[in-house]
């Protein structure tokens, strides 16, 4: 027979164990398995191995809600949030529930049996696992391929060309001439780890310039909570600090970005050398947080690039080059690596199938509820987070949404709840009108939004408070059924 449990959890990363988190918290008579395709826990921070990965965004909220991050240190690196991840999974017995190099190939729901059938393959062998609720948790990367364009003369290069996604752990960088191709967090990220750890000299070679923000590594105000208040109190302290920051500057820069754009080159002129163009290289022509915002700690980049250590170029590749890259300006770099800082490519639910009674499901045909379930689609969230803030803080709503929603069903006896498509008065819209290749190359792939009500995603932690945190479970826009006698809730 195929096993059943009431939950299944795809992916361990951080919304996955958040997700755990909280089915044990709030739903303890509910079972749960986690499948994870690694063979360890972390997701991104398993993932990611290039020089000097860090998180570009505060662990006071990329932190779980029940965890606290007690370090002052507001910007980590890959390995000591990892072992946060880690230890939050372990001494909460959440380990014990994952089921690692587990891919999961497809999920079908049936409505005769109103379940989910789930595929994976695991030790070269297909099985399946029966669910009540499929939660996925796998983020919205492509693990397998970053996005790698093709470039002319590539094959001709005689050095070195990587991809930081699948990073050599033997590359040999000391004294070596580095291009770095890009210039988003990842590039932003290498620079000053390559440039400050032996590398001869690097260069950012960027098509267009990023918006690139300096914030202190150890944050001073954590540095003074932690000393002067007890624990619980400093970890409030702490996160509501850096939600209340990370919100005010976005709405801020939405709303004056011209004020924005003028603090932002501001910061990076006065840790960048005399006579530096920096409204060449660190001005785009689109406005702060029409796409992310990259973190500096401490002006690490900027000061690299003062001491002389690195570069930036701003131009377009005409070709590679037996030696280094020929640009369309005439000007030819010299490079031993040459690394493609190039972006990463989308793929939903870790690239598993979707099908309802066997047929297929158009996932770029549904709409998002509450930007976490999709309609006409029963018993299923997912976990995407904030473009604009923590992944974390999105996670942890969505779960404890999630949890809501299982007991609301239990209490009144309904077995399968389903968001129904609001129809032609509501508008579809993109997924997102975030602006990142990324997400742009994948448009066509995503869900939809709506102009209005549940359907209209938000990047704004305060909203979605009230909207999933405190709003009813019993929605107009969702449709619920009954097919067994409402339940007792513990918990």
């Amino acid at each position: 027979m195929t096993e059943y449990v009431d939950v299944v959890i795809v992916g361990a990363g951080i919304s996955g164990i958040s997700a755990a988190w909280h089915l044990q918290d709030r739903c303890p008579n509910k079972s749960y398995v986690i499948l994870e395709r690694r063979d360890d826990l972390g997701g991104t921070w398993d993932l990611f191995k290039y020089p000097g990965i860090r998180s570009d965004s505060d662990m006071f909220t990329l932190g779980f809600r029940f965890k606290p991050w007690t370090s002052a240190k507001s910007i980590a690196d890959g390995a000591s949030i990892k072992a946060y991840i880690k230890e939050a999974a372990e001494e909460n017995g959440i380990d014990r529930h994952i089921r690692y190099g587990t891919t999961v190939t497809s999920a079908d729901w049936s409505d005769a049996e109103n379940r989910w059938t789930i595929t994976f393959e695991r030790d070269g062998q297909k099985s399946q696992i029966q669910c009540g609720f499929a939660f996925a948790c796998s983020g919205y990367y492509n693990y397998d391929e970053g996005y790698s364009p093709k470039f002319e003369g590539s094959e001709d290069f005689e050095g070195t060309i990587v991809h930081p996604q699948h990073w050599p752990e033997d590359l040999d960088y000391a004294g070596k001439k580095i291009v770095v191709i890009g210039s988003g967090a990842t590039a932003v990220t290498l620079i000053p780890a390559l440039a400050n750890s032996g590398a001869g000299h690097v260069t950012m070679l960027q098509r267009t310039p990023t918006f690139i923000g300096s914030l202190p590594e150890v944050d001073p105000v954590a540095v003074q909570s932690n000393k002067y208040l007890p624990a619980k109190l400093a970890h409030f302290v702490n996160r509501w600090k850096a939600i209340s920051f990370s919100t005010g500057q976005y709405q801020f820069a939405r709303r004056f970005p011209d004020k924005m754009r003028q603090i932002l080159l501001t910061m990076a002129k006065r840790s960048l050398p005399d006579g530096f163009d920096v409204d060449k290289h660190f001005s785009p022509s689109y406005n702060p947080w029409d796409q992310r915002l990259c973190l500096a700690p401490n002006g690490d980049l900027f000061k690299t690039i003062r001491r002389g250590k690195a570069d930036v170029v701003t131009d377009t590749i005409e070709r590679f080059t037996k030696t280094g890259i020929k640009l369309t300006s005439g000007q030819e770099l010299q490079a031993d690596i040459i690394i493609t800082a190039t972006g990463l490519n989308m793929r939903l639910f870790g690239g598993a199938s979707v099908t309802r009674n066997g047929e297929p499901v158009d996932i770029a045909e549904r709409m998002t509820y509450k930007a976490m379930m999709l309609s006409d689609i029963p018993n299923m969230a997912f976990t995407i987070g904030y473009t604009n803030a923590s992944w974390t803080l999105k996670a942890d709503l969505v779960s404890e949404y999630v949890c809501r929603l299982l007991n609301y069903m239990d209490q009144h006896g309904y077995s399968t709840v389903e968001p129904k498509h609001p129809g032609p008065e509501v508008e579809v819209l993109p997924f997102t009108d975030f602006s990142p290749g990324y997400f742009q190359r994948a448009l066509d792939q995503l869900p939809k939004s709506g102009s209005s009500g549940p359907w209209k995603a938000k990047q704004n932690y305060f909203f979605d408070i009230r909207a999933i945190r405190r709003g009813r479970v019993d929605d107009d826009a969702l449709h619920f059924t009954k097919h067994r006698a409402a339940q007792p809730v513990s918990g």
